[in-house]
C-alpha cells in the first residue's frame, strides 16, 4: 500500500479534524457542515477542475462509488447505539406507533406525494415509485438531530422513532413494490410482499433469539475478560455480523445493527460498549453526510433554478404536514415539530431510485433530479428541525419525558449515589445504601465481579466500565448525583480517577479510599473531599479496643482514639 492508496482517508481525517471545527465555531450545524464538505470537496466541486488543476487531486473525492461501502457504516452504528439505550421490553411498547402511526405515514405520505408527481405528468407507475420514495425519511439525519436536541426521550421522539423503524422495514416491500411496479404488478406482487413481510418476522425472531443465547455468555467469558482487544473485536463482530445476516436475508443493515444493540441492552456491558463505539460511529456517520453531499451537483441544480428549490419545499411541506396531522394529538407545535424532524428524504432514497431505474419505471434523467430533491432535503433539515424546536420552546415546556424510550431506571435517578468499584468495600457500601433505602449506581472493571453482582446477588445496577471516565460517569447520571465514592484496590487507578473526575466536575463530592497516610495525601491533594484510610481506620480500631483491654474507661479510649482521627485528618489535609 502506498499514500496514493490511503489519499481518501487522509482527506477525510484531515476534514474530519480541521475543517468541520472551524464551521462549528462558525456556528455551522455538524451535519449541514459534513454536507458542504461533501459538495465542496466531492467529484461535483473541486474534482471538477481536475483537468485544469492535477494538484486538486489531493485535495478532492473523486469516486463516491468506493466511499459509499464505508460510509453507510455509520448509519450500522447509529443504529447500534439506538438498540442499546432500548430494551425489548420498551421495543415492545412502541408496537402500537410502529405499525399505526409509522405505517400510517409511510401509506399516507406515499399516496399524498405520488398524487403530486402524476399531476405534473409522470405516468402512474413512476408517480407510485416517486411517493414511497419520497415517503421515507433519513434515519442518519434525524436520530441525530433528535439527539443533539435532547428529543429522543421524549413522546415527541418516541413517535419519531417509531415512524423511522417502520420505514426501515419497509425498504423491502418497497424495493418489490417497484419491481412490480416495472412488470406491470398483478396478483403475484402482492402475494410477494406479504411473504416478504413474512420472511422478515421470521429472521428477526430467529436471529433475537439465537443471538440472546450467545451473546451474553460470549462476552461474559474469562477470555474476553481479560483481553480488551477481544472485547472490542467481538463488539464489532456481533454489529457488522448480524447486520450482514439482516441484509443477507432482504432486510436492511440498519434494522440487523439495531437487533445487534437489543441484544446488549440493559445488560452489565450496555455503557462500557457505547463508550467504545461511540468514536467509530461519529466518524462513520460524518463520512456518510459527506457522500451524500458528494451526489449533489449544484450545476445540475442551476438548470432548475425554480423547480428544484420549488420540489424541495413542497416535500418538506407536503409530508411535513402529513406527519403533523399524525401527531396532533401531542399539541399543534410538537406536531409541526415532527413534521419539521421528518420532512426530508432519505438515504434508502438512493437505493430505491437506483432500482427504479434499473427496472425502467423511472428515467436516469427523472432519478437524478429526485437525488438532487432528497439530497438538497437533507440539508436543510437541521435548520428546520431548529426552527420545530424554537417553535416548541417558545409555546410549551419541552420536558416530557417517555418512560419507553429512557435508558432503563438511571434515566430517572437523581440525588444518587456512584460507587466506583465494586469488590469488597464497593459492596459494603452498597448493601448499607441499599439498607437505608437510598439508590445508587456501581461501575467495576472486572467483569466477572459484575456477572457474580448481577446473578448472585440480583444487582442490576451494577455496570462494567471505568470509573475514571467522565462519558461513563455521565451515562450513570453524576450531573445529578450526590456524590461518587471510590473504592478501587488499585491506589493508581484511584488517584487517577479522582484528578479525572476533580478537573470534569470541580463541585463533585468526591469520597475515596486510601490504602494507608501516603496514599491519602496523595489522593486528598488530586482533589478528593473526603479520603478514608485503610491502614489509618483499622490501626485506630484496633488501638481503641487495646486501651480498653488495657483497662482506660471506653469513653476515654474512644475520645483518645477520635483526638488521634483529628491529627491524621489535619495532617491530610495540609497536604492539599
Amino acid at each position: 500500500m502506498t499514500v496514493h492508496h490511503l489519499r481518501e482517508a487522509l482527506l477525510f481525517l484531515a476534514l474530519a479534524g480541521i475543517l468541520v471545527p472551524v464551521l462549528q465555531r462558525l456556528r455551522v450545524n455538524q451535519t449541514v457542515g459534513f454536507l458542504l464538505v461533501g459538495i465542496l470537496f466531492g467529484p461535483h466541486g473541486f474534482a471538477s477542475w481536475l483537468p485544469a488543476v492535477p494538484a486538486l487531486a489531493w485535495a478532492s473525492f473523486q469516486d463516491v462509488a468506493v466511499i459509499k461501502p464505508v460510509a453507510e457504516l455509520g448509519i450500522v452504528f447509529l443504529m447500534f447505539m439506538i438498540g442499546l439505550e432500548l430494551s425489548p421490553g420498551r421495543l415492545w411498547a412502541l408496537r402500537r406507533d410502529v405499525f399505526g402511526t409509522g405505517l400510517a405515514q409511510v401509506a399516507v405520505s406515499g399516496i399524498v406525494l405520488g398524487l403530486f408527481a402524476f399531476a405534473f405528468g409522470n405516468s402512474g407507475a413512476a408517480a407510485a415509485a416517486i411517493g414511497i420514495t419520497l415517503a421515507m425519511s433519513s434515519t442518519a439525519v434525524v436520530m441525530d438531530l433528535m439527539s443533539r436536541q435532547h428529543t429522543l426521550r421524549t413522546t415527541l421522539g418516541q413517535k419519531c422513532f417509531a415512524i423511522l423503524m417502520l420505514q426501515d422495514l419497509a425498504v423491502v416491500p418497497a424495493l418489490i413494490l417497484v419491481e412490480g411496479l416495472g412488470q406491470g404488478g398483478g396478483q403475484a406482487l402482492w402475494l410477494t410482499l406479504v411473504l416478504a413481510v413474512l420472511q422478515a418476522a421470521a429472521t428477526i425472531g430467529v436471529l433475537y433469539f439465537l443471538g440472546k443465547r450467545v451473546t451474553r455468555p460470549l462476552f461474559a467469558s474469562p477470555a474476553v475478560q481479560r483481553q480488551p482487544e477481544v472485547f472490542v473485536a467481538l463488539i464489532l463482530l456481533l454489529t457488522l455480523g448480524i447486520a450482514a445476516l439482516t441484509a443477507w436475508s432482504g432486510l436492511s443493515l440498519a434494522l440487523g445493527a439495531l437487533l445487534a444493540g437489543l441484544l446488549l441492552a440493559d445488560s452489565e456491558f450496555q455503557y462500557e460498549v457505547e463508550i467504545i463505539v461511540e468514536p467509530f460511529k461519529g466518524l462513520l456517520l460524518g463520512l456518510f453526510f459527506m457522500s451524500v453531499g458528494m451526489e449533489i451537483d449544484l450545476r445540475v441544480a442551476a438548470e432548475y433554478p425554480l423547480l428544484l428549490p420549488a420540489s424541495v419545499l413542497a416535500l418538506l411541506a407536503l409530508k411535513g404536514s402529513v406527519v403533523a396531522l399524525l401527531l396532533r394529538g401531542l399539541g399543534w407545535r410538537r406536531a409541526v415539530h415532527g413534521g419539521l424532524l421528518l420532512g426530508q428524504g432519505g438515504e434508502f432514497a438512493f437505493i430505491i431510485l437506483a432500482y427504479a431505474v434499473s427496472t425502467q419505471v423511472l428515467t436516469r434523467e427523472a432519478s437524478q433530479f429526485l437525488l438532487l430533491v432528497v439530497g438538497l432535503s437533507m440539508l436543510l433539515a437541521p435548520m428546520a428541525a431548529a426552527a420545530g424546536s424554537m417553535l416548541v420552546r417558545r409555546g410549551e415546556p419541552i420536558d416530557d419525558h417517555a418512560p419507553t424510550l429512557a435508558s432503563g431506571a438511571l434515566g430517572h435517578l437523581s440525588g444518587h449515589v456512584i460507587i466506583g468499584g465494586y469488590g469488597r468495600v464497593g459492596q459494603l457500601v452498597a448493601d448499607v445504601l441499599k439498607k437505608q433505602g437510598y439508590a445508587y449506581v456501581a461501575v467495576e472493571r472486572d467483569r466477572h465481579l459484575v456477572e457474580v453482582a448481577r446473578r448472585a446477588r440480583h444487582e442490576e445496577c451494577v455496570f462494567t466500565g471505568d470509573a475514571s471516565l467522565p462519558e461513563m460517569l455521565q451515562r450513570l447520571g453524576i450531573t445529578r448525583a450526590a456524590c461518587v465514592v471510590l473504592t478501587m484496590d488499585d491506589p493508581r487507578a484511584a488517584l487517577h480517577a479522582v484528578g479525572v473526575l476533580r478537573r470534569h466536575y470541580p463541585e463533585l463530592y468526591l469520597l475515596a479510599r486510601a490504602r494507608d497516610e501516603r496514599h491519602a495525601r496523595a489522593l486528598k491533594s488530586a482533589g478528593a473531599s473526603e479520603v478514608v484510610s485503610e491502614a489509618v481506620e483499622s490501626g485506630l480500631q484496633m488501638a481503641s479496643f487495646a486501651l480498653t483491654a488495657a483497662g482506660m474507661p471506653l469513653g476515654a479510649a474512644d475520645f483518645q482514639v477520635d483526638r488521634q482521627r483529628e491529627e491524621l485528618r489535619a495532617k491530610i489535609d495540609a497536604s492539599r
